[in-house]
């Protein structure tokens, strides 16, 4: 009988701490395709940093295109690219970026070794991430510069990095845009770096983009989220040995590949999570190349960096 009293109060007392102890919040975060850009969420999410912060993350592969509408839509928490963020909030989207954290792009252009000019693409095919992705825009410039029509060039669009690099190995396209270390191992299979393209335009890169509706209703998980992520950025600052290897393994690339991935990343990073507004504007001047934006719109009015650590 004692026994018995005893097994139900122990039950009771589990019960009440379970219900007592808060669940973690549970974020989606929407990916276009594997890319190393993306290593500060992962370094979240494996190495406890999300949870540490009472989150629990899942990533969810879908286009750039669709991420804006599907956060919009409550389908995911958060999306990454802060051009896109950019794009379809001037179309009327309410979103904000709450960290923007590179200052440039490291996109490259790799073709087959018999491309030696630009006009060697007359004709030919391309592979891009996707339709006014940072890809389609810096090769836009590319060929702007390189003063080819871009009628004269056919494009496809894949999806993302990871894919862009699987179309120029396994089809007849003769280039594509990609990042480390894709570019790296395209080049170790045979290909070639045929121009850096980050500085022909600008275009904000990597961060974290909500609706205004997340950010009004679950602002402390929002809060939370920035912190993890940014919490992740110095992990990745300060464990050179420990990132490299899980860029080994995560790219299925080498040691020389990793360590100059590593490099790329890190010389990227911006200090502070805040996006430039020269960035911005020359983001907006391209925009105005197809669609009507006014002169005077400030593309930091969809910004809220008030989340962030404070700047040192």
């Amino acid at each position: 009988m004692k026994l018995g009293i005893v097994t139900l109060l122990l039950t009771a007392l589990c019960s009440a701490h379970a219900q007592g102890a808060e669940s973690p919040y549970k974020i989606r975060i929407g990916f276009p395709s594997l890319a190393f850009s993306y290593m500060p969420f992962y370094v979240a999410q494996e190495k406890g940093i999300y949870k540490k912060y009472g989150l629990e993350s899942e990533y969810i592969q879908m286009a750039t295109g669709i991420q804006p509408q599907a956060v919009v839509a409550g389908n995911i928490n958060y999306f990454t690219s802060v051009s896109a963020g950019i794009s379809a909030a001037v179309a009327g989207l309410p979103l904000v970026i709450v960290i923007s954290f590179c200052d440039t792009s490291p996109w490259v252009f790799v073709t087959h070794k018999d491309i030696n000019k630009p006009q060697d693409l007359i004709g030919k095919t391309v592979a891009l991430s996707g339709l006014r992705s940072s890809p389609y825009y810096f090769f836009q410039a590319f060929l702007k510069k390189s003063e080819i029509s871009e009628k004269d060039v056919s494009t496809v669009y894949t999806g993302g990095t990871a894919d862009s690099f699987r179309a120029l190995t396994t089809t007849r396209v003769v280039g594509t845009v990609l990042t480390p270390p894709f570019d790296d191992k395209a080049v170790s299979l045979g290909y070639k770096k045929f121009m850096q393209l980050g500085e022909l335009a600008d275009i904000p890169y990597v961060g974290l983009i909500t609706s205004q509706n997340e950010l009004k209703t679950n602002r402390e998980s929002v809060r939370r989220t920035v912190t993890a992520v940014m919490e992740a950025l110095a992990w990745l600052r300060a464990n050179r040995a420990e990132s490299t290897k899980m860029i080994i393994d995560k790219f299925k690339v080498n040691q020389a590949e990793a360590e100059n991935t590593y490099a790329t990343l890190i010389r990227i990073l911006n200090k502070d999570g805040r996006l430039n507004p020269k960035i911005a504007r020359g983001y907006l001047d391209i925009l105005r190349l197809e669609r009507p934006v006014p002169a005077d719109y400030d593309p930091m009015k969809f910004t809220d960096f008030s989340m962030l650590p404070a700047s040192h």
